[in-house]
């Protein structure tokens, strides 16, 4: 992937404004001392996020998704 686009990462399922709060949410765990998830040298944390997504390293976890406590 010479460059990535917001179009590579919105295939992923998500849209522009829940990409933009993944990006921010995950270049704070990056600045906060998390690995990188995918090998980008020279890249910016902004960048390597964008990567990270397009790549499919990381989903977003929606509400619904997590199991009730009534269902058990």
């Amino acid at each position: 992937m010479a460059r990535v686009t917001m179009e590579d990462c919105l295939k992923q399922g998500v849209n522009r404004f829940e990409l933009v709060n993944m990006v921010a949410k995950r270049v704070r765990q990056i600045r906060d001392g998390a690995e990188y998830l995918i090998y980008s040298p020279k890249n910016e944390d902004i960048v390597v996020c964008l990567r990270e997504i397009a790549a499919g390293k990381i989903k977003l976890k929606k509400k619904n998704d997590q199991p009730d406590e009534s269902d058990s």
